[in-house]
């Protein structure tokens, strides 16, 4: 290998993608939360409509983000999918789990460190498994919780029963309600759950991991601070990394690719050994078109917080790498057209490297599950985004006009993440395409992410960035 090409390849030792299932949180999501206080009764007929983990597990595009099925596969299942439910789905994948309620709730519980979370004592001795966990737990009597309850703890679920309470951190503090709280803790704990899986599934000690970034969209602070951070180390202490150090990388969606492009460099740079991108699940985001499911009939499909965990490393020859000189990033000048992102994040850094759109063999993109969006509106983002893709290699000469659909169906897929903001941007086909490449399947991947500026209201930008996988052969 020559001595450039080692300085611009970084090795990708694994990823792990966990769902958890918490259909009982579902209205504390942003959208079903400000309805519901306008209209309380919408709990109840929420409340019908919510999966149970057996239909949640069997969901087509949940098998494929956990690694069971291929997106190609999805794509040959019959519609709905929330109809057609596998048959003999496991809640553990290839590079992937789903996690029921009840052990998300005692994962909470284990992480918190304020004395936030109190479990029903005699709801978790008729689910536990582990006995000698207990110790670690806040337990109280029913009539504690209920009590916490009305001086204002955030009730906790188990379908119609009340099984726990969630404390705020401080009265005067928007930013320590119990609310905010809640989906900060949610989103550490579901990052380290799959940062564990992870470092078990490579029998790599904790204590290897030099860094840890996490880029999750939660604003973690105070009044003072409201959303300084740090997340990244307060996973990478849950996850038992206790050598490592780490921070946050905020760039909404584009967040996990500017994360690895970070962390890449990190190692590029000979600054640490192996860094840990990690993401935990966006409690806000839970339910977010649930008025248009509920009008069409349909289950609550956004029951689910989303989380992975990335392992960079050295290069290995035969295993996967991302090539830092295939990086691209969204340049203040080029506007947010759909057509100057793909010329920017595609286009131009593929010529960099003397390669057409044709040279790539799979485009990664937004991947939402248009069985949530096309319902309420926001239609098929991936098959837009490869339309967009396809009709760029149009203009340019590299297919012709009739070829478009086979551009689509050939160097996309089907979109089947859950409508997580951060998690579907592109990183959650890394684990496909590491198994696509192992197996000679495609030579290459490009990962392209896109970010919504101006939602924060202090500029009208948009943001991206994008880099190539590819399986490193010398």
């Amino acid at each position: 290998m020559s001595e450039t090409s080692k300085a611009v390849r970084v090795g990708i030792e694994g990823v792990f993608y966990s769902l958890t299932h918490v259909p009982d949180l579902v209205r504390y999501g942003s959208k079903p939360s400000r309805e519901i206080r306008a209209n309380p009764s919408l709990v109840e007929e929420l409340s019908r409509k919510l999966r149970s983990f057996a239909d949640a597990t069997a969901y087509a595009p949940h098998q494929v983000f956990i690694g069971n099925i291929t997106p190609n596969e999805l794509s040959r299942l019959p519609k709905p999918w929330y109809d057609n439910l596998l048959e003999r789905a496991l809640p553990k994948g290839a590079f992937g789990d789903v996690v029921e309620q009840e052990s998300f709730y005692g994962l909470l519980s284990q992480a918190d460190q304020f004395n936030l979370v109190s479990l029903c004592e005699p709801w978790f001795w008729d689910r536990m498994t582990k006995p000698d966990e207990a110790a670690r737990l806040r337990l109280k009597s029913f009539a504690e919780v209920e009590s916490l309850v009305r001086k204002g703890a955030l009730p906790l679920y188990s379908g119609n029963k009340l099984v726990g309470a969630f404390e705020p951190g401080h009265t005067e503090d928007a930013n320590l309600t119990a609310e905010v709280l809640l989906e900060n803790l949610a989103a550490k704990v579901t990052a380290a759950h799959s940062l564990r899986a992870l470092l078990d599934s490579l029998r790599l000690n904790p204590r290897e991991v030099d860094y840890v970034i996490s880029c999750s969209e939660e604003a973690v602070g105070d009044r003072y601070n409201r959303g300084g951070g740090n997340l990244a180390k307060a996973i990478a202490e849950e996850g038992g990394c206790e050598n490592a150090s780490g921070s946050d990388t905020k760039a909404f969606c584009a967040g996990p690719l500017y994360a690895m492009i970070h962390g890449a460099s990190l190692i590029q740079s000979s600054v640490c050994n192996r860094v840990a991108i990690v993401a935990g699940g966006s409690l806000a985001k839970l339910g977010m078109k649930f008025e248009s499911h509920l009008k069409k009939g349909m289950p609550i499909l956004e029951d689910v917080l989303g989380g992975f965990a990335v392992i960079l490393g050295p290069v290995k020859a035969g295993e996967a790498c991302l090539r830092l000189d295939s990086t691209a990033f969204h340049p203040v000048r080029a506007g947010g057209s759909p057509q100057a992102m793909a010329e920017f994040l595609v286009e131009k850094p593929l010529a960099k490297r003397g390669m057409k759109l044709t040279d790539v063999d799979r485009y990664a993109v937004e991947l939402h599950n248009p069985e949530i969006t096309v319902p309420s509106g926001s239609g098929d983002v991936p098959r837009t985004n490869y339309l967009t893709l396809a009709a760029l290699a149009f203009m340019r000469g590299q297919i012709k006009k009739d070829q478009m659909e086979d551009f689509v169906r050939g160097r996309g897929m089907v979109g089947y993440a859950p409508t997580q903001g951060h998690i579907p941007s592109a990183i959650v086909y890394l684990g496909h395409a590491l198994d696509a490449l192992r197996k000679g399947e495609i030579k290459n991947a490009l990962f392209i992410s896109k970010g919504s500026l101006f939602l924060g209201r202090m500029t009208q930008l948009s943001d991206g960035c994008s880099f190539l996988v590819e399986r490193n052969e010398d």
